[in-house]
């Protein structure tokens, strides 16, 4: 009788271990699916070029720079990141809105882009594939 509820107590806690790591497997499987599913949908190279998605709206934040040096400038260049914005827009690159990993470029008054030119900025404005039409832009510091 003694020995009867030692292995009832190690069975149960076997089940109860068993049950615990199929529910943590199941829990990790949602979501890596969840994570993959999100960075398929992501993926440029996976929507159609043909048919660019139009966004109004927004707002989208990052950093304005240019389209040739993104964020990263020339670092032994003696011009700061808003300097060098603006010589590489006056010399035919666009500005660009860079926010991680992506990047759209800015269409819209280039007096109101110059000045926020490597700062921190929200602009709200209709997006067409990785390009926003600026209706308008606030510094955020």
């Amino acid at each position: 009788m003694k020995y009867r509820s030692w292995i009832s107590l190690i069975g149960t806690c076997i089940l109860m271990a068993f049950g615990a790591a199929f529910a943590f497997a199941v829990i990790v499987a949602a979501g890596s699916a969840a994570l993959a599913g999100r960075q398929a949908s992501e993926d440029p190279q996976l929507t159609s070029p043909a048919t660019p998605e139009i966004a109004p709206g927004g707002p989208y934040q990052g950093v304005v720079t240019d389209s040739r040096c993104g964020a990263r400038h020339l670092k032994n260049s003696h011009l700061s990141p808003a300097g060098c914005a603006r010589l590489c827009v006056r010399q035919g690159a666009n500005y660009v809105l860079v926010d991680g990993n992506r990047r759209y470029k800015l269409v819209g008054d280039e007096e109101a882009l110059e000045k926020f030119a490597g700062q921190r900025i929200r602009v709200s404005g209709s997006r067409q594939g990785e390009t926003i039409q600026v209706s308008s832009a606030a510094s955020l510091f």
